[in-house]
């Protein structure tokens, strides 16, 4: 390619760089390489779509020079629809109410000690190494969707854009293990599995689930969307202690 034929790429690059719907477009388009790619090795726990598909936006955004800020302008559309998804999660709750009912106990149970697990234990190691109040506040909630836990790290004074990496970091090792763990642990009961993904892995974890067991998915987001609620009241209790 000659230099002239290099200035009208580059060119056009800036051109459609600066275009949301080029970032957005980028985005679904990873994920549905991502996607196909986690299908074809049968989606086995270290093929998760989400990993991969972060690993293709890095690259990109890499090679592209492109800022955050440029990129968030297209993915933000996406960002978006982490409400109204976390909300629909409701759906699974209703449609297995007969199985939820007859486990409530036990879910409230789990729940409880999953929710205070999850921020004592990612809190307390912290504070053990001298991590300052704000990175603390922006750890505390990483176990849950990241619709909540960004509005949870705001309210106590955290760093949202870094409670988001966190989460997603979060949901990503939580997809990679849960299925070895449990097959380790001798788990089958899908309520239990799931349930423990939805808890642990929020968003990420519950679509690993219900690729695995549908009861399991459901149990999942049942798990994620209450965890939520719980988070959000034990955090700013939590984080006096510390």
């Amino acid at each position: 390619m000659t230099a002239p034929d290099l200035t009208r790429v580059e060119t056009l690059w800036v051109y459609l760089a600066a275009d949301p719907l080029l970032w957005l477009t980028v985005t679904l388009a990873a994920y549905v390489v991502a996607d196909r790619i986690s299908a074809r090795f049968g989606r086995h726990p270290l093929a998760n779509p989400v990993l991969i598909a972060v690993a293709l936006l890095a690259a990109i955004l890499t090679a592209t020079r492109t800022p955050f800020e440029t990129y968030f302008q297209g993915a933000q559309f996406v960002h978006f629809l982490l409400g109204p998804a976390t909300v629909a999660l409701a759906l699974p709750l209703h449609r297995h109410w007969p199985l939820v009912r007859k486990a409530v106990l036990p879910i409230l149970a789990a729940l409880l000690a999953g929710a205070l697990t999850a921020v004592v234990s990612a809190v307390g190691v912290a504070a053990a190494f001298g991590i300052p109040q704000p990175m603390l506040a922006a750890l505390a909630p990483k176990s849950v969707t990241a619709a909540i836990a960004m509005g949870i790290s705001r309210e106590i004074g955290g760093e949202p854009s870094l409670t988001a990496t966190l989460v997603i970091a979060t949901g990503i090792l939580g997809a990679v293990m849960v299925t070895p763990l449990m097959v380790a642990l001798r788990c089958t009961d899908w309520r239990a599995r799931g349930f423990a993904a939805g808890l642990a892995a929020h968003g990420i974890g519950t679509a690993r689930a219900f690729q695995v067991n549908p009861v399991a998915g459901a149990f999942a987001a049942i798990a994620m969307g209450l965890n939520g609620l719980v988070t959000a009241a034990l955090v700013p209790l939590i984080l006096r202690l510390f």
